[in-house]
């Protein structure tokens, strides 16, 4: 007898996160995840997994330069986000980093 509820809500690719500038949903490890731990210096998290306020960003270029420009990764992280963090996501999305 199956149960009803939460079973299975991750599906078969994982768990579903939404990215914050085109609000599309997709799996958790096809985004960049931005996190800002307690102690408050805000990074990319390259592993997910590093405790704090997240959020998570498509590999779009355009959809990145939708969220810099409204500042909203500032907004949603309640915290100013370093000029290296923005230079980390940009050279991830262009092929330069890793």
């Amino acid at each position: 007898m199956k149960k009803s509820g939460c079973e299975g809500a991750a599906g078969p690719a994982g768990p579903v996160r939404q990215c914050m500038g085109c609000r599309s949903h997709l799996s958790k490890r096809d985004l960049l995840r931005v996190v800002r731990p307690p102690e408050g210096a805000v990074s990319l998290d390259a592993a997910g997994k590093a405790p704090g306020r997240g959020v998570y960003l498509c590999r779009n270029a355009a959809c990145f330069k939708r969220v810099r420009k409204s500042r909203a990764l500032e907004r949603s992280l309640k915290s100013p986000v370093p000029e290296e963090v923005f230079a980390a996501i940009e050279a991830l999305l262009t092929g330069d980093g890793s």
